[in-house]
């Protein structure tokens, strides 16, 4: 991970991996997988210099071949920005679906949520949800506070490209996997 995902997942009260979504837990560092680093092979895509693991960062930092590999691949799958910014739907603050206070940011409103209705079984729609690209504005969660607790432990913001077009990000990754090797 890149120090900014890295911090962006330790941001919440109980920090979650980037990958899995488990909580993380001060512990032993992983040195199984630091072996593993230092001592896999592995060729840079755009130059096609041989190197270990451990080296491919500060390479790719250095390699303008490299870069402009990484650059074709956002292109891809980047769409064109909407001129009109009033189709975008607010992302960073929600009201609350029971009570309709409104300008939660994510985890307030679970914070919000759970302080207040955590008893109230009134199915309703969760506006994070609804937010997003996927989300089904008319969907009533039958448990809302579960759907908060097991769908909103982290922000999508940290994971999802919102302007990247999945099918053509599909495409790129299909193509990139065959060139590959």
């Amino acid at each position: 991970f890149c120090t900014p995902c890295l911090q962006e997942c330790l941001k919440p009260k109980k920090p979650v991996c980037g990958v899995c979504r488990s909580t993380l837990s001060p512990g032993s560092r992983a040195l199984d997988l630091e072996k593993q680093i230092e001592t896999t092979e592995t060729t840079c895509n755009g130059c096609n210099k041989k190197m270990y693991l451990s080296k491919m960062r500060s390479h790719a930092a250095s390699c303008s071949k490299y870069q402009n590999y990484i650059m074709e691949g956002v292109k891809a799958v980047t769409k064109e920005p909407l001129h009109n910014t009033r189709s975008f739907p607010n992302r960073f603050t929600f009201p609350c679906p029971y009570c309709s206070e409104k300008n939660f940011d994510q985890e307030g409103l679970v914070e919000h949520c759970k302080a207040l209705h955590s008893m109230d079984a009134k199915q309703v729609v969760c506006p994070i949800c609804a937010s997003m690209p996927w989300g089904d504005p008319n969907y009533r969660s039958a448990n809302f506070m579960e759907h908060l607790q097991r769908r909103h432990r982290f922000s999508y913001d940290t994971f999802v490209d919102y302007d990247a077009d999945e099918d053509d990000m599909m495409a790129q990754v299909l193509m990139r996997s065959l060139r590959d090797k």
